[in-house]
């Protein structure tokens, strides 16, 4: 079985809509992309280089689509990128002309991926994607790089259809423009209690 992994840049307000450039992601009338560019440092760009390891991806229509016009032509900065195998969850896509690229079209598909043999596959942006995931309870992994700000609107990280879920702190960094890099693992269901008794 293979581990399914979400990386999200990610507000303090859970906002994830267009970290990476004014263009990205508008919809809705979001005028924030690229809020996370102030906070790049050498501290982040490290910190990123680890979890930009080879591995299989699987992405959102969307997300899928901005990487296909990317990273064909800047594979030196992610490497091995261009040679994992790329899923792409779409009902309308078909083919791409990114070589490696897989199209699944059901939950169903996602479930066969992750009992698969193979390695960890990991999901970048695609919050619709994450959102059915998480709804299904198929994250077995979060990695949140949170940033100090709150944007108020945006699409976020966490929303309708999140079910209740326990996780556990693995490891944490704090870059020197306050940037968080949070990796949480599943575990199990939620514990209540009262406080002080």
């Amino acid at each position: 079985m293979r581990k399914i992994i979400v990386l999200s840049f990610i507000t303090l307000d859970g906002v994830m809509q267009a970290p990476g450039g004014p263009d990205e992601d508008t919809s809705s009338g979001f005028k924030y992309g690229g809020w996370q560019a102030p906070y790049l440092d050498d501290a982040s760009g490290k910190a990123m280089q680890k979890l930009m390891k080879p591995a299989d991806l699987l992405l959102g229509r969307k997300t899928f689509e901005i990487f296909a016009n990317y990273w064909p032509e800047h594979g030196d900065f992610w490497p091995g990128i261009n040679d994992v195998t790329k899923y792409a969850v779409s009902r309308t896509m078909k083919k791409s002309d990114w070589k490696n690229s897989v199209f699944l079209s059901s939950l169903a598909d996602i479930k066969k991926l992750k009992n698969s043999k193979g390695s960890d596959v990991q999901v970048w942006g695609s919050g619709k994607l994450i959102q059915l995931l998480l709804k299904n309870d198929l994250v077995d992994e979060l990695w949140l790089i949170i940033h100090p700000l709150t944007l108020g609107t945006g699409k976020k990280l966490f929303d309708d259809g999140t079910i209740p879920a326990a996780f556990t702190l693995i490891s944490s960094s704090v870059t020197p423009a306050g940037v968080i890099f949070a990796n949480y693992k599943r575990a199990g269901k939620v514990k209540t209690g009262t406080v002080g008794t």
